[in-house]
């Protein structure tokens, strides 16, 4: 997963992004938008090109997503995009603000999906989780359990590495890491996370994208952090001693949308059910490490490609709160960009 952020991200932002070229749209053909890198690689492998194969339509590729160009679209009523990938809590605001067009779920298969990442408006992409990872060379062996740990700079010297943007994850972490119970997380304290998180501001190395994290922990600059799931288990294919513990693993999905005002509507929807399908599905997951959002895509997957994804990790796991994001999103945003600068 790749993906860029920037304080502009809120919804009260967007509106002064000036609106990029488009792509011109025809009968045969409708566009997919995603973060780009290895994902969106991997999005066009397990979704579009099968889905091409089967209706005749064309699947032309843009991105990354900018949140920006997308409601500046909406509000000109000239939407060249007809499936996007975003995050879970910007699909919940979205839709509230009237960006997005419901799904058709007489085409979209919902009774497969995993209930937690589908809503009137969006469907489940991928399922991820934030994880505690860390390069054991780095560390002289030690092997970190908690989110406590990655706080704990006595026992784990070094830089800690965390994700930049202002979104969910980070603050959960540092209640989670200062005590706090999982049941008792939301509404989020952040006076006690940040004075949580001042503990270690001097040793905090910012990650703003999943190959930049992986940098990062591989060369031993932050030998320990948070980090997506899926890019732990790809730097452990070519160095054993990175090591992953799934103790509180904070999940999420991206999830696909259709914006509102799309001139191919029929299409997107019919994209949105390949993409959700049992096979379209396995396919990512297999490629991506991320977990599958169908449940009937476990069984289809080779089983070492499985053991090693989010579902497989859910006695300890925690559901991140999206609602809760959606309904905070600039409030929170403006605090952590302003603590930043601090």
């Amino acid at each position: 997963m790749t993906r860029l952020r920037s304080a502009a991200a809120g919804l009260a932002a967007l509106s002064i992004l000036a609106l990029g070229a488009g792509f011109a749209h025809a009968a045969d053909s409708m566009v997919f938008t995603s973060w780009g890198g290895t994902t969106q690689d991997a999005q066009k492998q397990s979704w579009a090109e099968p889905f091409t194969a089967t209706t005749s339509i064309a699947v032309k590729e843009d991105g990354p997503t900018d949140y920006g160009k997308l409601k500046a679209m909406v509000d000109s009523g000239n939407v060249d995009w007809d499936v996007v990938d975003v995050e879970g809590d910007f699909a919940i605001a979205a839709a509230k603000a009237g960006m997005l067009e419901p799904i058709d779920f007489t085409v979209v298969n919902k009774s497969d999906l995993d209930p937690r990442f589908v809503t009137d408006h969006s469907v489940g992409s991928f399922y991820y989780s934030f994880v505690l990872g860390f390069n054991k060379d780095a560390l002289g062996g030690k092997e970190p359990k908690t989110w406590a740990d990655l706080f704990d700079t006595a026992n784990f010297p070094g830089k800690r590495t965390f994700y930049k943007w202002s979104a969910p994850g980070v603050i959960e972490i540092a209640l989670l890491a200062d005590g706090v119970a999982p049941d008792k997380l939301y509404p989020l304290d952040l006076d006690r996370a940040f004075k949580k998180l001042d503990t270690i501001k001097s040793d905090i190395v910012w990650w703003t994208g999943g190959a930049q994290s992986q940098q990062l922990l591989a060369s031993g600059e932050a030998p320990i952090g948070m980090f997506w799931n899926g890019r732990i288990f790809a730097l452990q294919g070519d160095n054993p001693n990175i090591g992953i513990s799934w103790q509180q693993n904070l999940t999420a999905a991206d999830v696909l949308v259709v914006p509102k005002g799309t001139k191919n509507k029929e299409a997107a929807m019919k994209f949105l059910a390949q993409a959700t399908s049992p096979k379209g599905q396995a396919d990512l997951a297999t490629a991506t490490n991320y977990a599958p959002t169908n449940l009937k895509s476990a069984a289809m997957m080779d089983t070492k490609a499985a053991a090693g994804l989010p579902d497989k990790f859910t006695s300890s796991q925690i559901n991140l709160d999206m609602s809760y994001w959606a309904e905070h999103r600039d409030e929170i945003g403006k605090r952590w960009y302003d603590w930043q600068a601090k």
